[in-house]
């Protein structure tokens, strides 16, 4: 019984899937386009969407941009940098020795340096 509640499922899905798909054709509309009308109308709709795309776009655009600037001050991401420097020991040995700098996002040291 489970087996034939599962199959009805999937068989009545794929039915309602394949009807909702409908079919693709490359004219779109349904006048003559040899009419001064409907190719005027194409015309001005596709410049009217064209222009309010782009006025919408520039307002999202305008927006992230303000949100992001907004939020720039308050990004404490940081990273360290390992830098190494020669140092010679008191029994002549000459060893390289790390030095660790945390840095912010633009590469500039954070804290207190030790001027190397």
């Amino acid at each position: 019984m489970k087996t034939f509640a599962l199959t009805s499922l999937v068989v009545s899905g794929g039915s309602f899937a394949l009807m909702l798909t409908g079919c693709a054709s490359q004219n779109h509309t349904l006048t003559s386009p040899y009419h001064p009308g409907p190719v005027i109308g194409q015309a001005v709709g596709t410049g009217v969407g064209a222009v309010g795309g782009n006025i919408v776009g520039v307002g999202v655009g305008l927006g992230e941009g303000a949100v992001k600037g907004a939020v720039a001050p308050f990004d404490n991401t940081s990273r360290v940098v390992r830098r190494w420097h020669t140092e010679t020991t008191s029994d002549g040995r000459t060893i390289q020795v790390p030095v660790d700098i945390l840095v912010d996002t633009a590469g500039r040291p954070i804290g207190i340096s030790e001027g190397r």
